[in-house]
């Protein structure tokens, strides 16, 4: 007994960690400095970037917005042109964004939950708008609803214009946002599986009854993130939208585009001055994405 206690005795003093000598204190002192000036260094490269980048803009717009006064920028912001600008931007984003929920529930139900041929392409179909520049999807819908096109004399029967008229910027804002709403959901399901489901089904519950009890809770933050991001894509929507417009003040301009024709007419004060309700509409988004991110985090 006495053997096996001296025996333990010598093993556990044998692995017992060597006394660090100051050398190796110093150097443990130095790569804690070391790490201390590289993690402070970073954080003031960050501030910087984001302070040129960021802040130092947003500054800019107000305080050239105001350069004038309170009054005038008041003139500038309730003109008529402005208000009709404001009123389109919001119609246009609401309606993407409508229509952009609906089918990125489709699409990502159909992604996750079904097995079929053809699968990839429609994911890469979804992605498309992210790779496709507006300019060039604006320049698509002109060719395909324009005067050259086959289908322009049956819309021109039904009274129905798409190029240059609200329904061609709604048809663009949709067109470059539709992939933020699915792209958020098909990742939550896919996580989700398919057990509980097919669980439901078997237990006899209908296609309504598993998607309002099952699938939705599961993706019901996902879907509001992404309805938030669509959101704030749709409303600083320019290059498609600026190319079937076609500028028309009061009919076809949204606030991006009323900043520009501003800025083309010189117009330095009154451009600012709108720039600063998509400002105030960007804060605001921000803030409903990181109230939707926090309650998200704290219902997982």
């Amino acid at each position: 007994m006495a053997a096996d206690v001296k025996k333990a005795s010598v093993t556990n003093s044998a692995v017992k960690a060597p006394p660090r000598s100051r050398s190796d204190m110093s150097a443990i002192h130095e790569d804690t400095k070391g790490s201390k000036a590289v993690r402070i260094f970073l954080i003031l490269l960050s501030v910087f970037f984001l302070f040129v980048m960021l802040v130092l803009p947003l500054l800019t717009v107000i305080t050239e917005a105001f350069k004038k006064g309170f009054s005038a920028y008041l003139e500038a912001v309730t003109d008529a042109d402005t208000i009709s600008a404001v009123f389109l931007t919001l119609e246009a984003t609401l309606i993407a964004v409508a229509i952009n929920t609906v089918f990125g529930l489709f699409a990502a139900w159909a992604v996750t939950k079904f097995h079929f041929k053809g699968k990839k392409f429609l994911v890469t179909l979804i992605d498309l708008p992210v790779t496709v520049s507006p300019i060039i999807a604006g320049l698509i819908y002109v060719l395909t609803f324009g005067r050259q096109s086959f289908i322009y004399p049956y819309l021109e029967e039904m009274n129905f214009s798409v190029v240059y008229a609200v329904p061609g910027i709604i048809l663009a804002t949709v067109f470059v946002t539709f992939p933020f709403i699915s792209r958020e959901i098909i990742p939550v399901l896919e996580a989700q599986g398919t057990d509980e489901e097919e669980a439901a089904a078997l237990m006899g519950a209908k296609g309504f009854t598993i998607f309002t009890k099952i699938t939705l809770p599961h993706i019901k933050w996902a879907l509001l993130y992404g309805i938030v991001l669509c959101a704030a894509r749709a409303m600083g929507e320019f290059g498609a939208v600026s190319v079937l417009s076609g500028h028309l003040r009061g009919k076809t301009v949204t606030l991006p585009l009323h900043v520009e024709i501003l800025f083309g007419d010189n117009k330095f004060m009154p451009a600012f001055a709108v720039s600063s309700i998509l400002v105030v509409l960007a804060v605001i988004i921000l803030v409903i994405r990181s109230v939707v991110e926090y309650i998200g985090k704290g219902k997982e």
